[in-house]
């Protein structure tokens, strides 16, 4: 009689042993190859048929046999989605495939981790794209992208994605970066809280959230893409670094992806400094170090600080780098011969596999039942393609109204003359080269603009009305009259005098200006797509100026990607509405705005400048930053950081500083009075600068600590309560070391940078305080309505 016999599972399938312990087994069990092989992706696409994907082949690798590396195992997938236009429930049966082959090809069963881009959306086909995240900046709004980041990852997971290389926490030191539309903004409080809300939104979902780019990317000399950065160690550490520092500690970010740049010499990639010493052994962070794209191949070509691709990977690895993107080039063949050969120890690979596959089993990956299927393809058949496709909508109708929320909460009125909101216009004269382009709402990083645009035989895959479109739906009796004027960018003339007559048989002129996102230079915004100076692209201005002269009421609107000086449209313009890249929706809330029936409640994260040539610069300077006798260039800005108009208007009264006095580890407590004295409901953003008159080193004249949304019916009042901790007025001493000093301070309560309110002056008194990481971020706002309301 047979006796059966049960075999344990190993030790790294059993979820009911520690992580520690699973993980140690497994590292022991594997070959040198197996390990290195956890630790780099393959750059693939899925197969429009649903079958395996298929290696992409690029001019930045060679080219990558992926059944020769597969019986080793496979760390990640790279952007199977985000690689060509793909129906995504036949992507999702194209990665569950490849996931099984992966799972069954490698002696542990380990499937590959996939990544995605998600900065503006999910980057696949038909997928919604959402508003950048300059305009995420805008709308002072955490909680509402928080709900967009749940969104974005609930899409890539139901299809079998792992993580989101999201958001991008770099602060605009610059404008004239190409990747300005990329970041939240100027100022470090704000991309701190709304990167943080990003941050919890997507991993909220199961998506691991990646920060980039860890740190320095946007402090480039003269705003070049990958130029060396210029920054000293206070502003590392004051400007640059809070956004990483509060998504690690409050939105539980799980992995980082370090900057392409050097500062002071020292590529990111290589400085274990800021990868191993301050993110992990300060700040106490767990998750994974992954390489921006081709980042430690570069350290080679393009930095020269390694001699070889197996001098690369020691350096990364040694500065605490756990995962090669987008392909296998230096952690591959180069780094097991270097760790045979005695170049390398084993214990850097180790300590890095130890992370990534920490990581895959918090995923579920390394347990017995883990399934390749994903949630969007559970109870189909896979051996039906055709069945599949069209069955899994990443534009579902609930996307559309989260874009649409957002996208409305970002529209800035920076002018209006009192010729907003637009009564019955009886003709309209719609000019620009923006005004009938329906991609002119989308950054560089959607899916159109990163991958369709090589694709031009195939559809776009998603609803982009243009703002001709919403227009003549949002005034259905008047005359819209078109006319391109000029291109964004080729500096063409010919048709200005077209338009000029245009608006003068108008009643009115909306002039739809702005940029063209592409990359590396086949956009005027996006990655690689640097601005000399910011003048509008081509002959832009030249046609805004011809308008201005027609003698017709101007209300100009941007669709753009950074901010760009205006010339003498800031004087003369009836009205200026600007717009960063608003996403799916953003023509829709556009009109909204025009014809009133959105209240806009946008403020500029960025400031938007007087003059084209005054760069670098940003509200955060200090005094000497500031317009003064001793040079000719005035860096005042037209609009400054926060800036935004509504139509209806508040009342600011009634300041009380409930604690004048706190020591330097205590909090003060200040409470005012907000009223809505127009005529319609509105939100003000209420926002709360800290102006230090002495301190031992220089700082900004004012930066923001705090600030809050605060929405008012017509007559309404509301008392805001705010209590301010004294570690928010910390910033880095002289030896290094992040202080709280005492002394007399200013809390100016505002509703931009460049109009307080109402002022409280308190004092911080006893000692000195070092603060460290565990430092309170916020000042606290609580509303409460006043009796009778």
């Amino acid at each position: 009689m047979a006796v059966e016999t049960s075999h344990p599972a190993p030790v790294w399938n059993d979820p009911s042993r520690p992580l520690a312990t699973r993980v140690a087994a497994l590292i022991e069990a594997m070959t040198l190859e197996e390990k290195t092989a956890q630790l780099y992706g393959v750059w693939v696409g899925a197969s429009a048929q649903g079958d395996e994907v298929a290696p992409h082949q690029h001019d930045m690798e060679e080219a990558v046999d992926l059944e020769a590396l597969m019986p080793t195992g496979l760390g990640q997938l790279t952007r199977p989605f985000g690689t060509a236009p793909v129906d995504p429930a036949l992507g999702a049966l194209s990665l569950q495939r490849t996931q099984a082959r992966i799972v069954s090809a490698n002696r542990f069963g380990i499937p590959a981790l996939a990544h995605e881009e998600c900065l503006a959306g999910f980057a696949a086909w038909g997928a919604t794209a959402y508003p950048v995240p300059l305009s995420w900046g805008a709308t002072f709004d955490p909680d509402t992208v928080r709900r967009m980041a749940a969104a974005i990852g609930r899409d890539m997971r139901s299809v079998g994605i792992h993580q989101g290389l999201a958001p991008v926490l770099d602060v605009v030191r610059d404008a004239r970066w190409g990747r300005v539309e990329e970041t939240i903004g100027e100022d470090p409080y704000l991309v701190a809280t709304i990167g943080t809300a990003y941050v919890r939104g997507l991993e909220s979902a199961g998506i691991i959230a990646t920060l980039k780019h860890f740190v320095g990317y946007s402090a480039s000399r003269a705003g070049r893409n990958l130029a060396p950065a210029a920054i000293g160690p206070r502003e590392r550490a004051d400007v640059l670094l809070p956004p990483f520092e509060m998504a690690v500690r409050e939105g539980g970010a799980r992995a980082v992806m370090h900057a392409y740049n050097d500062n002071d010499g020292v590529p990111a990639a290589a400085d274990r400094q800021l990868l191993t010493g301050l993110l992990r052994d300060t700040w106490g962070f767990e998750g994974t170090v992954v390489a921006d794209y081709f980042g430690i191949a570069f350290l080679k070509t393009l930095h020269g600080v390694a001699a070889d691709w197996a001098d690369a990977a020691n350096a990364a690895l040694a500065a605490g780098v756990d995962v090669e993107l987008p392909s296998v080039k230096t952690f591959g063949a180069p780094l097991v011969r270097a760790v045979k050969d005695g170049r390398i120890p084993e214990s850097l690979v180790d300590g890095a596999l130890s992370r990534v596959l920490r990581q895959k089993a918090q995923l579920g990956m390394l347990d017995p039942d883990w399934d390749p299927v994903p949630a969007a393809l559970r109870g189909t058949d896979p051996d039906a393609p055709d069945a599949l496709r069209g069955k899994v909508d990443l534009d579902s109708p609930a996307n559309r109204e989260l874009a649409r929320e957002l996208a409305e909460k970002a529209v800035v009125l920076l002018s209006n003359d009192g010729v907003l909101p637009l009564a019955a216009p009886r003709r309209i004269a719609l000019v620009g080269p923006n005004a009938t382009e329906a991609t002119a709402v989308l950054g560089c990083y959607s899916f159109p603009m990163h991958v369709g645009v090589q694709h031009p035989d195939v559809p776009v895959g998603i609803d982009l009305p243009t703002l001709h479109d919403t227009l003549t739906a949002e005034f259905p009796d008047a005359v819209v009259t078109v006319a391109r004027g000029t291109g964004v960018d080729d500096g063409d003339l010919s048709g200005i005098g077209a338009a000029v007559d245009a608006a003068r048989n108008a009643d009115l002129v909306i002039a739809v200006l702005g940029d063209r996102a592409g990359l590396f230079g086949r956009g005027t915004s996006g990655e690689g797509c640097d601005a000399e100076s910011l003048t509008l692209p081509g002959a832009q201005q030249q046609l805004l100026d011809a308008l201005l002269d027609s003698g017709r009421p101007v209300v100009t609107v941007l669709l753009a990607g950074r901010p760009y000086a205006l010339g003498r449209a800031v004087g003369e313009s009836a009205a200026i509405v600007q717009s960063f890249f608003p996403g799916v929706e953003g023509t829709r809330a556009i009109a909204g705005v025009l014809s009133g029936r959105t209240n806009p409640s946008g403020r500029l994260p960025v400031s938007v400048p007087r003059g084209p040539g005054a760069q670098p610069t940003t509200y955060l300077g200090a005094r000497l930053a500031q317009a003064s006798d001793v040079s000719n260039i005035d860096p005042t800005p037209a609009f400054g950081f926060g800036h935004g108009l509504g139509y209806t208007t508040f009342t600011w009264s009634d300041l009380r500083v409930r604690s004048r006095q706190a020591t330097t580890e205590g909090e003060f407590a200040i409470a005012f009075t907000l009223g809505n004295s127009g005529e319609r409901t509105g939100t003000e953003v209420v926002q709360l600068y800290l102006h230090d008159p002495t301190a031992s080193v220089v700082q900004p004249v004012q930066r923001l600590v705090g600030y809050d949304r605060v929405s008012l019916a017509p007559g309404e009042t509301r008392r805001i309560d705010i209590t301010v901790p004294a570690d928010v007025a910390s910033f880095t001493g002289r030896d290094g070391r992040r202080i709280v000093e005492p002394g007399d301070l200013e809390l100016r309560l505002a509703s931009s940078s460049t109009a307080a309110h109402l002022t409280a002056t308190v004092t911080l008194t006893g000692p000195v305080r070092a603060v460290d990481e565990t430092r309170r971020f916020h000042a606290t706002f609580a509303q409460q309505a006043l009796p009778g309301q």
